[in-house]
């Protein structure tokens, strides 16, 4: 089966894990964002209680930690292509640390670079800034400012690597899973 990969991102604080869980419960296949458990990780092992910033800045490694989100965002799209569903929902791709990566200023190799060339999505969703929503807590360390910068660092990081970023509309969760359902019916 040709399984089609879809990606929901965006900034922190977007909406994105409630669409996805959303999804999830109407029967679709979805994989979920990885970076929560290694910033946990992280926060135990080096004892901080609090980032003051997005983990890849914050953590003694940088380098490392982005090489693990990597490989843990590769082991799911392996995992998509296994599938034998039409459609899988990835909280976050490959793309995404690349992403990140920029929007932080760090240098990224070009294994990284080959790794997002070779990863195809077919559909990149990506939830805007959404001032209504937006929060800071344990798992979301950026200021809205911040969140705004990721969130052109994404769509400049998927675009370059060939996507058409498609927008998703400031609304309820039932109404964006409506959207990403309705525009997926009409285009795959």
């Amino acid at each position: 089966m040709n399984t089609k990969k879809i990606v929901i991102t965006g900034g922190p604080s977007t909406g994105k894990t409630s669409v996805i869980n959303a999804l999830e419960k109407k029967g679709h296949s979805c994989l979920h964002e990885v970076i929560r458990s290694f910033t946990s990780i992280e926060q135990e092992k080096n004892d901080l209680k609090d980032f003051k910033t997005n983990p890849i800045v914050s953590v003694e490694d940088p380098m490392a930690f982005n090489q693990k989100v990597l490989d843990a965002r590769l082991m799911q799209y392996q995992t998509a292509l296994n599938s034998n569903k039409a459609l899988v929902f990835f909280d976050r791709g490959v793309h995404d640390v690349l992403a990140y990566m920029y929007c932080f200023d760090q240098e990224y190799s070009q294994d990284f670079i080959a790794h997002a060339e070779d990863t195809k999505y077919d559909a990149v969703f990506i939830m805007p800034p959404w001032t209504d929503i937006f929060i800071s807590d344990s798992e979301r360390f950026e200021t809205y400012e911040e969140g705004l910068k990721v969130h052109n660092s994404l769509v400049h990081t998927y675009e370059k690597f060939g996507y058409e970023v498609i927008l998703v509309p400031k609304e309820s969760v039932k109404n964006r899973v409506a959207f990403l359902e309705s525009y997926l019916k009409d285009t795959m």
